[in-house]
């Protein structure tokens, strides 16, 4: 294949510029006096490319048919984004009212819980008091002249001498009495009931 009539191209061995700039076939077909320019570019230091051998398959460049230069082209920066503040600000002010709303019913909840707590531990005081008095009561209760004045009100009286029975023989030691005694006035018993 052909270099000229690869891609197009008119211009055998001519390469693209790098940034925008013109190639030597351009310049020198802008001047009027070709060998002067020529002469003149080369003393600055610019090269021409040859046509022939590997030269010739460089890529070439494209040349437009109305010979207007082309534009530079060069990076355009990103559109900016936009993004509606609006929901932004609904959504922060939700946040910041349920944050608060959250915090009253944290704050209002340890208050009632402070209230049973306090209102629980009088109701403990008070048990514990009366603990206290329902154990004296025992303890008066087990004293031993209660519990003969609490036996006698029941219709208890004392007994005498009590016999005993052997077991393994069944002999009788002593003499076995009924009890002998009064009453209390307050019994049941001495009431006749």
């Amino acid at each position: 294949m052909n270099v000229n009539t690869r891609e197009g191209r008119d211009a055998v061995g001519q390469r693209a510029p790098r940034s925008g700039g013109r190639t030597t076939a351009q310049r020198t077909r802008t001047t009027t006096a070709g060998v002067d320019r020529r002469e003149e570019t080369r003393a600055r230091g610019a090269r021409e490319f040859p046509t022939q051998g590997s030269a010739a398959l460089r890529p070439a460049e494209r040349t437009r048919a109305t010979g207007a230069p082309s534009p530079r082209l060069r990076v355009a920066p990103p559109p900016p984004v936009r993004v509606p503040r609006a929901p932004f600000a609904g959504l922060i002010v939700v946040l910041v009212v349920g944050g608060v709303l959250g915090i009253l019913a944290v704050n209002t909840k340890i208050n009632e819980n402070a209230f049973k707590l306090e209102k629980l531990q009088q109701q403990q005081a008070k048990l514990d008091v009366d603990q206290q008095q329902l154990e004296k009561e025992i303890a008066d209760q087990k004293a031993p002249g209660n519990l003969t004045a609490n036996a006698r009100k029941l219709g208890l009286v004392e007994s005498g001498d009590p016999a005993y029975i052997r077991l393994p023989d069944g002999k009788m030691i002593g003499i076995p009495h009924p009890a002998e005694g009064a009453p209390a006035i307050t019994s049941q018993q001495g009431n006749g009931g």
